[in-house]
């Protein structure tokens, strides 16, 4: 395929003319799962205060499971942290935390809250971003921070596709204490920037300004329409020498369109600071190349399309083929597979009906490898699945949670390799390709290239599936219309035309001090010896011709007539058809020989009849032939005569004799073929039935293992998740822990700043805490906690105590009074319960206040 323009690449319409301004914000949504917390606190660290945005926390949480993440937030940043509700409008400087047992969406600007249910565990991060992507377009802004699985890959991909920007997080000293979800995002190619937790927030900030600078009213060209040619060029072949793909067929609007971004991205001082960028970091040449073949595909895009191809073609396909037949399809620039899983799955309802369906093969290729990778999963957020109906959601895919999964039935039809259209061998013996919005990337003589590919990969009569703002002009000789409307074709029997590059045989241009009468006297001779050199290959040269690597011939000489004949038919230029006869056999076999081996053949002795009747006894000779600058390996094929011709007759008499002496020799051999031939036709069909055993057997194993392999698949899932969980939970309980390790030290700072003695005790008198006054009254120690207050010297009785506290305990009243003691001492005694009622170590704060001393 072209590389570059992979196909359905682009920014969707509606996203194109969005700019981020005052009056719409960027919502950023946070990703985070094990460990994040310590992520989130490096990321709000890092938010500039003069940055104008939303952000939406999205984590793993169980189902039954308080967060207090809201809390914890709370105290890592100044802006507004709430839970989030269903239906709240999102608004600048606030931070919204999904609550536990929901998935989180986003419509129209407003959060939406759906209860998790009973399903196994979704990808809530994947979830809430592609909604996003879907819901703000470029304003979105997808960061992936520390977490235990993949979640979020999908996301990160929909929000680059709809012009949003990515982050992913990279070490620094807020993790990523688990790097999986992170890492996950950006082998996906579609991360902007792999940045540290707390650099992100400038880079928002950055990208944000980026596009306010950007409005229609102050944009301008970011490259200079005096030094497009040259700078794109240049930017072409770094690509091309980097990458091994070479852009330059792809349409200059979209290609401009698409550096414009990159170069806003970056910050880089225009076309000419973004050019030494790419010179000196070959780290960004590989991202514009990602950049570049973004892709924008949905299921059943255009779905009346789809239906036509329903009706008109998919029935062609299927009903007339045998169980053992094969219908070959191709999908050339495949991107992330949703269009490929849309044919599966119309053509697996179709075999569904049928009693005997054949077998059947869809390739799907793209120059992408990370979009393969995806489609090879099969894995899609529901929002992907928005023109998919609900019955065909429950028979062709599984459903985890807010995610899909495509079913192995229809996974099974489908084969994903790395290919390029313009670049590789195409397919071959195809009945249908669907090549949907790739050539509207594609400049006229890209086009030109591909279309006639396409027609040679079909079958004769095979369908041919484009865009709809795409058509066949120009090559109405290679397919006539079946649905204008929906862009459906069929190839013609026709033979496409070769098109080879010129060869030029220009003498090298002559410098010096020369005059005008040599320059033309050097003219004259050139034309003089052209002309001779065209007589003596006329007249004393062997004939041949110059052939594909299918046999097709592309040039014939003089004399070469000789050798050929017109074949009654249809009109064919494949060289070997047109031998005479007693060459086409040993023709066709020199010309497998030297096409497969990429080598000299030659065959000797080959009697050919001419066309006046006499023999000719001719020497074969096939070799490649080395022309710079072809498009396609070509090879010379010469008829050397090896004699004079000979009349019919002494011809027939000279081989009579000959026919004679050898044909009981050949009898005798032929005897002996045929024995040993009836021999290996025996071992071969015993073999044969060996093989298919094996097969079959090789066969169920595998089915078992890829069962085995999908229960481990799921076991670990459920595994990483139960453990990020435990981990979020830990994380929290260190927090209260902490906050309660700090409310103890204020305690009992507190305490000792207090000039009150109080003690606070356990029902049965027993000390859990003292203030310095009260152990000034008592004669306390610090070891003495855990003892009874009734064991050490006080001014006044304590065993009315026992009786008073059951009673205040009960009615969670304070109860005071004044005691003497035996000594004069007067003290007043305040009993406060310090815990609430039902405690299961129920307290009494007791406070003595010396009257005497107030006197």
């Amino acid at each position: 395929m072209m590389p570059g323009p992979n196909e359905r690449r682009g920014l969707d319409p509606k996203v194109q003319n969005a700019v981020i301004d005052q009056d719409h914000f960027p919502i950023v949504g946070i990703g985070a799962s094990a460990g994040g917390i310590e992520a989130m606190r490096g990321f709000f660290r890092g938010v500039p205060e003069t940055l104008r945005a939303a952000f939406v926390v999205v984590t793993h949480l169980g189902r039954e499971h308080k967060s207090l993440l809201p809390d914890v937030l709370a105290r890592l940043t100044p802006l507004k942290v709430e839970a989030a509700a269903d239906g709240v409008p999102v608004e600048p400087g606030t931070v919204y935390v999904m609550p536990p047992g929901c998935v989180m969406g986003i419509a129209n600007g407003r959060l939406t809250l759906t209860p998790l249910g009973a399903a196994r565990e979704t990808k809530p991060i994947d979830i809430f971003l592609t909604a996003l992507a879907l819901d703000q377009g470029e304003r979105a802004v997808g960061v992936i921070l520390s977490g235990g699985d993949g979640d979020g890959a999908i996301g990160v991909k929909a929000i680059k596709e709809h012009g949003g920007l990515t982050l992913a997080q990279t070490a620094d000293g807020y993790g990523p204490e688990t790097a999986d979800m992170p890492l996950s995002s950006l082998r996906t190619g579609f991360v902007d920037f792999g940045e540290m937790a707390e650099h992100m927030g400038d880079r928002i900030a950055a990208h944000v300004a980026a596009h306010v600078a950007a409005a229609p009213d102050a944009q301008v060209d970011a490259v200079p329409r005096e030094h497009d040619a040259e700078f794109l060029t240049e930017i072409f072949t770094i690509l091309r020498r980097q990458v091994g793909h070479d852009f330059s067929g792809y349409k200059p609007s979209t290609f401009v369109r698409r550096l414009q971004r990159r170069i806003s991205v970056v910050g880089a001082a225009g076309p000419d600071g973004y050019l030494k960028l790419l010179r000196a970091d070959p780290a960004e040449v590989g991202v514009l190349f990602r950049d570049l073949l973004i892709g924008v595909t949905n299921f059943f895009r255009d779905t009346a399309a789809f239906e036509a191809l329903t009706t008109q073609v998919i029935p062609k396909l299927l009903d007339a083929r045998a169980a053992t037949d094969v219908v070959r399809i191709w999908v050339p620039a495949c991107s992330t597979g949703e269009e490929v899983y849309s044919l599966a799955i119309l053509l697996r309802e179709h075999m569904l009906t049928l009693a005997d369906p054949p077998r059947v093969q869809i390739f799907a290729t793209d120059i992408d490898e990370r979009a393969l990778t995806v489609a090879r999963t099969g894995r899609y957020p529901s929002a992907y699945l928005s023109a998919v109906s609900s019955e065909r959601i429950a028979q062709h895919f599984v459903v985890e949670g807010d995610s899909a999964v495509v079913a192995k039935a229809v996974r099974d039809l489908c084969t994903f390799a790395p290919h390029s259209v313009l670049r590789d061998p195409p397919f071959s013996r195809l009945d249908l390709v669907s090549c949907r919005n790739l050539m509207i990337y594609l400049g006229i003589e890209a086009q030109q290239q591909l279309l006639p590919v396409l027609h040679y990969a079909l079958r004769p009569r095979g369908y041919l599936f484009i865009g709809m703002s795409e058509n066949v002009t120009r090559f109405e000789d290679l397919f006539e219309t079946i649905d204008k409307q929906h862009r459906i074709f069929q190839a013609r029997d026709a033979i496409p035309p070769v098109r080879l590059r010129p060869i030029s045989g220009a003498e090298p241009p002559i410098f010096g001090s020369v005059g005008q009468a040599q320059r033309r006297n050097v003219t004259t001779h050139a034309a003089l010896r052209h002309a001779v050199e065209t007589q003596m290959l006329s007249e004393f040269t062997p004939p041949h011709a110059v052939v594909t690597r299918t046999g097709e011939a592309v040039h014939y000489s003089s004399r070469i007539g000789d050798h050929l004949e017109v074949v009654p038919g249809q009109p064919t230029r494949e060289l070997a058809a047109m031998a005479r006869k007693g060459l086409r056999l040993d023709l066709r076999t020199a010309l497998r020989e030297a096409i497969e081996g990429n080598t000299l053949v030659v065959r000797d002795g080959i009697g050919v009849e001419l066309p006046d009747g006499r023999f000719q006894s001719i020497s074969l000779v096939v070799k490649p032939l080395n022309t710079p600058g072809a498009i396609e390996p070509l090879f010379l094929v010469v008829f050397k005569e090896a004699a004079a011709p000979l009349e019919k007759e002494r011809q027939q008499a000279l081989e009579a004799n000959e026919r004679d002496t050898a044909l009981q020799g050949l009898e005798r051999e032929l005897s002996v073929t045929r024995e040993r031939l009836q021999a290996v036709i025996e071992e071969y069909e015993t073999s044969l039935e060996e093989l298919k055993s094996s097969n079959e057997e090789l066969h169920s194993v595998n089915e078992e293992m890829q069962a085995a392999n999908e229960e481990l698949e799921a076991s670990k899932e459920e595994t990483q998740s139960l453990n990020e969980e435990l981990q979020t939970v830990n994380f929290e309980l260190a927090s209260k822990i902490e906050a309660i390790d700090q409310l103890i030290d204020d305690q009992a700072t507190l305490f000792e700043g207090m000039n009150v003695a109080s003690v606070l005790l356990t029902s049965d008198l027993r000390i859990r805490m003292f203030t310095s006054a009260a152990a000034q009254i008592f004669g306390l120690q610090p070891s003495d906690v855990g003892r009874s207050l009734r064991n050490f010297s006080a001014p006044i009785p304590l065993t009315w105590l026992l009786d008073e506290i059951p009673a205040v305990l009960r009615a969670n009243r304070p109860s005071e009074r004044i005691v003497e003691g035996a000594d004069g001492a007067r003290y007043r005694v305040r009993l406060i319960a310090s815990s609430r009622k039902g405690s299961q170590m129920p307290g009494i704060v007791a406070s003595f206040t010396n009257l005497l001393e107030q006197e």
